[in-house]
């Protein structure tokens, strides 16, 4: 039961609609961070040059005989550890604090000794050992893409002035043991004595860290939350779009179950494609019901059918066996032949139900085939008439057309007074083969009927004169299977007239 409802539509829909959500989520979510991530960390680097601005103002708005760096007043360490240094590298001053640092490329946190003006190149060392001279051990390397040229150039501000370019970088300083993440800012300044030093100063990033976690909890606390809505609503909305499907889907296992065609599915008063898919079903079960009435009315007109001539058989035979000189053989023969018949025409309905094709497409006079069959009907009882022209080639089986040619010619041998005529001729693409009588014609409500099977019109109700009503049939299924049309209408004579359109070789497609 489980695997079912994970495979039903709607489990496959709240899943996929669940999983899209959470997909825009996260690629939301982590556009949020980033940005917030990027946004916080301006605001510390604005922090940071704030502060190593105030420091090389400090430196550089100092008399040339009271520089000392020594007495700076510096931010406080824990928000902004300040290092300033000479344009070697050598350390000058640092926060009180400051206990170890990186990402400024000065490892140094102590001056070696306090220089007085103009004094920079004195203190050559640090008194932790380190080398002040630069970052020798690469500690600092991540924070390459902020470094700038701390040599002497042509761009160092002028004396008592400070530098107006500011480049940052990212390092961790440890401050009062307390060890945290910073940006650091740094800027050039020109004491009045004309000693150019680096002023680094930083801000510290946990509020970015703090903020930037605090985001992210709050997103990933909130997100099962928001995919089970997301997943709850799809399930309601899909069980509910689906409810007719399944109203049609039982609809559809009871008339299955109790074969009755007459029953319809439910049509949804919507417009949507459940109320398509409804209206589509019930016109395949109209369909449906039309072809199984119309199979139960042939198998019961065929029972019919071929009772009287089994039933009339039976009977000469019987009367033979018992008085042999009263035994009608030419009647037992004109019915085995009627039986005979009537057998091929059922078999001939039943393939071309079946959706058989003619299986060898010619090429062929349809013209020779009409001269061909007349000659061959040496019994009838009104002479045919031919008048065909010739060149008129059709494709299709010869066979078949010959058997439509014949019925048509036995229908009108059947009702004609005293002229039957066969006739070919081309209109266009088309080759026409038109079968005329001077009989009493077919009404104009019956033009249709007449092609039905096991029709047969109150005229022609005798079994004596009148076929099974299948011929007519049997033509038309046959001339739709070559691509073509037979149509009943009224001669220039008053009877009736028969057309069977059929695409001429020469411009139309052989029949598959």
């Amino acid at each position: 039961m489980g695997r079912r409802r994970f495979g039903s539509v709607r489990a496959r829909a709240s899943l996929g609609a669940t999983a899209v959500v959470a997909v825009a989520l996260l690629a939301a979510g982590l556009a949020v961070l980033l940005s917030l991530r990027s946004n916080l960390t301006e605001q510390a680097d604005r922090q940071a040059d704030r502060a190593a601005r105030e420091v090389a103002l400090d430196i550089a708005s100092q008399a040339p005989d009271r520089v000392a760096y020594a007495d700076l007043e510096l931010p406080d360490e824990e928000d902004h550890p300040v290092q300033v240094t000479d344009e070697d590298g050598r350390l000058l001053v640092a926060s009180e604090g400051l206990e170890r640092i990186s990402g400024t490329g000065v490892r140094a946190v102590r001056a070696a000794a306090t220089p007085g003006p103009g004094a920079s190149s004195t203190g050559s060392g640090s008194a932790d050992g380190d080398d002040d001279s630069g970052d020798a051990d690469g500690d600092d390397s991540n924070d390459s893409d902020d470094s700038h040229d701390r040599g002497g150039s042509d761009d160092d501000p002028a004396v008592g002035e400070i530098g107006d370019t500011t480049s940052y970088g990212s390092g961790s300083a440890t401050v009062d043991g307390d060890t945290a993440d910073y940006r650091f800012a740094t800027i050039e300044a020109t004491d009045r004595a004309g000693e150019t030093v680096l002023v680094h100063a930083g801000a510290s990033l946990a509020d970015r860290q703090d903020a930037v976690r605090t985001t992210g909890l709050s997103m990933l606390a909130g997100l099962p939350v928001l995919l089970l809505v997301v997943g709850g609503v799809t399930w309601l909305m899909t069980r509910r779009a689906l409810r007719p499907v399944e109203g049609i889907r039982r609809e559809l296992a009871a008339i299955t179950a109790s074969e009755d065609l007459s029953r319809r599915v439910p049509e949804p008063a919507t417009h949507d494609e459940v109320a398509r898919l409804a209206r589509t079903t019930n016109e395949t079960l109209t369909a449906l019901e039309a072809s199984v009435e119309r199979q139960r009315r042939f198998v019961a007109d065929a029972s019919h059918e071929l009772r009287s001539p089994i039933a009339s058989l039976r009977t000469q035979l019987e009367v033979g066996e018992a008085h042999p000189a009263l035994l009608d053989v030419p009647g037992a023969v004109a019915d085995t032949v009627r039986l005979q018949r009537l057998a091929a025409d059922l078999l001939l309905l039943a393939r071309l139900d079946a959706g058989e094709r003619p299986a060898r497409a010619a090429r062929f006079d349809l013209g020779a085939l009409v001269h061909e069959e007349v000659s061959q009907r040496t019994l009838d009882r009104i002479p045919v008439a031919v008048d065909v022209l010739p060149g008129a080639e059709v494709a299709g089986s010869r066979g078949q057309l010959a058997r439509v040619l014949g019925n048509l010619l036995d229908n009108a041998q059947r009702h004609a007074a005293g002229s039957v005529t066969a006739s070919v001729r081309r209109s266009g693409s088309t080759v026409v083969l038109a079968v005329a009588d001077d009989g009493p014609g077919v009404p104009d409500a019956e033009r249709e009927r007449v092609f039905e099977r096991f029709v047969r019109l109150d005229d022609a109700r005798s079994r004596d004169d009148g076929g099974a009503g299948l011929g007519l049939a049997i033509a038309r299924d046959v001339a739709e299977r070559h691509g073509g049309t037979l149509t009943a209408g009224r001669a220039e004579c008053g009877g009736a007239l028969f057309e069977l359109r059929l695409p001429s070789a020469d411009d139309g497609p052989t029949p598959a």
